[in-house]
C-alpha cells in the first residue's frame, strides 16, 4: 500500500465503506491517517454505586443479582438486569441484545461503563459497554480513540481501518533531522502519527499532539512566508481619486446606521493604504456583529468610484447571494453595476459573466471560489476583499491577488486572536481591529439550561413566533449516528413538528443539501416564511436575519466556546432584544463551569481566552475550535508555544529544509 492509494486498498473497507468515508472527505490512506480523533475515551477506576452521579459517564464493578429479563414490546427487545456493588443498585438496560440472556448471568460480575441516569426510582445504564474484570484491567492502560462519524460507519470500523494503515505511519518520512527535533523537542513523524492514533497514555498522545501541531503551522507559515515575499512593496497601480473625501460622506449617507469609531478608524487605514505609493495587503479584525461588512463595503464604493473593479470572495454561495443582494441594495442607485459568480451558474451564464467581466461592463463580482478560476478574467481587478478568510487556505489568496495587476487586498476575520499572535499568523498583512459594536445593538440574553428545559425553551420560542420573531434551533449532526444522546437536525425537525403543530412553519438545514435547497431555505427564512430553522453549524458563516431573535444550540457542550459565540453571533442582527438558549445534556460541573463563560460575556476575545483557561494544559479533547482556522489539529491558544516555534523554524531554515506545503484546500467542510 502507498498514502496516495485509494481508501479501498486498506483490509476490509469495501465500496461500501470506502463511500461512508468518502462522505467525510476521505479518500487516501493518506487522507485517512491525518484525519485525527475528536475525542478520547480514558477508562477509569470503577466507582462505588453510591457515588455515581447523573448524567456523568463513569465505571461500576458489580455483581449480577437479577435474572435476565427480555420483553418484546412492538418491534423492539430490551434486555435488562440489576447488578449491585453493596453501596447500590444499578438497573442494566440493553435494546436488540436478546443475545445477552445466554451470555451474562445471575452472579456474574463485570465492570460496566455508561453514563447514569434517574428514572423513576431506580438509577439506570442504557446500553453500557461491559468487560470481564481481567479485560477491564488491560482497558484501563489504554485510551480508546473517537472519531468523527458518518450514518452506517461505525467507530469500531474506523479503528479497525486505521490499524490496518499502521505500517504507513511507521514508516513516514520526516522532513526534519534528529538534530532539529532535538532543538524544538519534537516527537519524531513517525510517533507522533501512531501516537494520535493509538497513544499509549495521556503524556505520548500530548507530545504527538504537539509535533503534528507543529507541523501544521509550519507548513502554513512557511505560505505566508512566500506570499509575503511575493508581495514585497508593490507600486500602488490602482491609487483612489482625489474626490475620495467626498465619496466618504457619500458612501455613509447611504447607510441606515452611524459608522462607530472603531469602523472610521479601519476605513481611514484603507484610504490611506489605498492612497499611498504601495498595494496595500491589510487584515480587519472584529468580533462577531462588529460592522466589517460594512468596512468592506465602503472600500468597494471606493475603489469603483476610482474607475476600478472589485471582487469578494465568501466561502459559501449561500454567503454570497446574500452580500450580492446587499450591495446592490446599497449601491444600485448610483449605477454601480453588482454580479454573482458561483459554481452553480448555468454554463451560458458564466460565458455572459466572463465577458461583461472582462469589458468593464461589471463593477463588482461576488462569489465562491468560482472568483479565481482560469476563465474569471477582470478588466482592471482594483481591489479583492475575502470574506470570513480562515475559511480559505493561503494559496487561494494568493490565486485571487494574482487575477489583477497588483491589486489591493482586504481580509476580514471574526477569529479572536490575541494581537501577539495574530502577528505571526498573518505576517503578510496590516492589521486593523474593530473593538467596538454598532451603536443601538442590544446585548444578547443568554442562558444555559440542562434538557429538561426544553419544554419551557419551546413555550418561549412559540411567543417570540408570535411576535412575528424567528428562530434558530442548532444540532450537532444531521442525521443518526452511533451515538444516540447527540441530536441531529433530521430527527429533531420532525420531532418538534409534532410539539408545535402546523401554524409553525419548521425546515432543517445542513451541508450535505445542495447549494440550490440551501440557497432557497435561507432565502425563505430570511423573507419570513420559515418560523424555525433547525440547522447544523452550516449557518455559522455570516448569516444575516434581523428579525431572528432566538439561538438555542443543542448539545452545546460538544462545541468549542468560541465557535458557539460565532452561532449566538446569528441573532442579536436587528433591532429587536435576541436570545441565545445552550442545551447543556451532559450537566456535568465542568460544562457547567465552561459554558457560563458564554453565560455572562459577549466579548470574543476574552470568550477564548477563558476557553484556554477552563481547557488547562493538554486538555484538548473535543474542544478544539471547529472552523476557526484551517488546520486539522492545530489551536492557535493550546498550542501557541508550538506557533511561536514554527515561526522560528521558518525564520531560520525555512529555505534550508523540505518544509511539506499542503495541497490547496478545498473550502473547509461544513456539516
Amino acid at each position: 500500500m502507498q498514502l496516495q492509494d485509494s481508501i479501498s486498498c486498506i483490509k476490509g473497507v469495501g465500496d461500501k465503506t470506502a463511500k461512508l468515508f468518502g462522505k467525510l472527505g476521505i479518500r487516501t490512506i493518506n487522507d485517512l491517517i491525518h484525519t485525527y480523533p475528536r475525542n478520547y475515551i480514558e477508562y477509569a477506576e470503577p466507582a462505588t454505586v453510591s457515588s455515581l452521579r447523573p448524567g456523568v459517564r463513569c465505571a461500576i464493578k458489580g455483581k449480577v443479582v437479577t435474572a435476565v429479563e427480555v420483553k418484546k414490546p412492538k418491534r423492539f427487545t430490551i434486555v435488562s438486569f440489576s447488578v449491585s456493588d453493596g453501596t447500590g443498585a444499578v438497573r442494566m438496560v440493553f435494546f436488540n441484545s436478546p443475545y445477552l440472556k445466554s451470555t451474562i448471568r445471575k452472579g456474574d460480575i463485570y465492570v460496566f461503563v455508561g453514563t447514569p441516569k434517574i428514572s423513576g426510582h431506580f438509577i439506570v445504564m442504557e446500553m453500557p459497554e461491559y468487560y470481564p474484570v481481567n479485560r477491564y484491567s488491560v482497558m484501563r492502560s489504554s485510551m480508546q480513540p473517537v472519531y468523527s462519524l458518518t450514518s452506517g460507519l461505525s467507530n469500531n470500523a474506523y479503528k479497525k481501518a486505521m490499524k490496518e494503515a499502521e505500517p504507513l505511519m511507521q514508516s513516514a518520512e520526516d522532513y526534519l533531522t534528529p538534530g532539529i527535533r532535538d532543538e524544538y523537542g519534537l516527537m519524531p513523524l513517525s510517533e507522533s502519527l501512531i501516537n494520535v492514533h493509538f497513544p499509549r497514555d495521556r503524556e505520548e498522545l500530548e507530545k504527538a499532539v504537539k509535533r503534528l501541531a507543529f507541523d501544521e503551522f509550519a507548513s502554513f507559515l512557511y505560505d505566508i512566508k512566500i506570499l509575503r515575499e511575493s508581495n514585497v512593496r508593490k507600486d500602488n497601480l490602482h491609487p483612489l481619486g482625489e474626490d475620495r473625501e467626498a465619496w466618504l460622506e457619500e458612501f455613509k449617507s447611504i447607510l441606515p446606521f452611524e459608522m462607530t469609531k472603531g469602523q472610521l478608524e479601519a476605513v481611514n487605514d484603507i484610504m490611506q493604504d489605498m492612497s499611498g505609493p504601495f498595494t496595500m495587503n491589510r487584515l480587519i479584525q472584529g468580533d462577531v456583529g462588529s460592522g466589517k461588512t460594512a468596512v468592506a463595503e465602503a472600500a468597494l464604493f471606493l475603489t469603483v468610484k476610482s474607475g476600478h473593479q472589485g471582487a469578494i470572495m465568501v466561502p459559501t454561495e449561500v454567503l454570497a447571494v446574500q452580500h450580492k443582494k446587499e450591495l446592490e441594495q446599497r449601491f444600485g442607485s448610483y449605477g454601480i453595476r453588482v454580479e454573482l459568480l458561483t459554481g452553480s451558474r448555468t454554463a451560458a451564464e458564466k460565458r455572459d459573466i466572463y465577458k461583461r467581466l472582462i469589458d468593464g461592463e461589471i463593477d463588482i463580482l461576488v462569489g465562491t471560489q468560482a472568483l479565481i478560476q482560469d476563465k474569471t478574467v477582470y478588466k482592471d481587478l482594483g481591489l479583492i476583499v475575502i470574506d470570513e478568510q480562515h475559511r480559505f487556505g493561503v494559496n487561494q489568496r494568493k490565486k485571487l491577488s494574482e487575477k489583477g495587476e497588483s491589486p489591493h487586498t482586504l481580509i476580514m476575520s471574526a477569529t479572536p486572536i490575541p494581537r501577539t499572535l495574530a502577528i505571526i499568523i498573518y505576517a503578510d498583512l496590516d492589521i486593523s481591529i474593530i473593538n467596538e459594536m454598532p451603536k443601538g445593538r442590544k446585548r444578547i440574553l443568554n442562558c444555559v439550561v440542562g434538557t429538561s428545559y426544553r419544554p419551557t425553551a419551546y413555550k418561549f420560542m412559540q411567543g417570540e413566533i408570535d411576535k412575528k420573531h424567528q428562530v434558530y434551533i442548532i444540532c450537532p449532526m444531521i442525521e443518526e449516528g452511533e451515538n444516540e444522546d447527540i441530536e441531529n437536525v433530521i430527527d429533531y425537525s420532525y420531532g418538534i413538528s409534532e410539539h408545535f403543530g402546523r401554524n409553525v412553519r419548521i425546515e432543517y438545514l445542513h451541508g450535505r443539501q445542495s447549494e440550490e435547497e440551501k440557497r432557497d431555505i435561507l432565502e425563505r427564512f430570511s423573507e419570513g416564511s420559515i418560523d424555525i430553522l433547525v440547522s447544523t453549524t452550516v449557518i455559522e458563516v455570516g448569516i444575516n436575519n434581523p428579525n431572528a431573535t432566538v439561538m438555542m444550540i443543542e448539545n452545546a457542550e460538544r462545541f468549542g466556546l468560541a465557535q458557539l459565540h460565532q452561532l449566538r453571533g446569528r441573532v442579536g442582527r436587528g433591532d429587536a432584544q435576541s436570545y441565545a438558549i445552550f442545551i447543556d445534556s451532559k450537566e456535568s460541573p465542568e460544562s457547567k463551569e465552561r459554558l457560563s463563560v458564554l453565560e455572562n460575556s459577549n466579548d470574543g476575545f476574552f470568550i477564548a481566552k477563558e476557553d484556554l483557561r477552563l481547557r488547562g494544559p493538554g486538555d484538548f479533547f473535543g474542544i478544539r475550535q471547529s472552523g476557526d482556522m484551517p488546520f486539522m489539529i492545530a489551536d492557535i491558544y493550546n498550542h501557541a508555544d508550538m506557533l511561536k516555534a514554527a515561526q522560528e523554524l521558518v525564520l531560520k531554515y525555512g529555505d534550508d529544509i523540505d518544509i511539506p506545503v499542503p495541497k490547496d484546500s478545498e473550502l473547509t467542510a461544513t456539516i
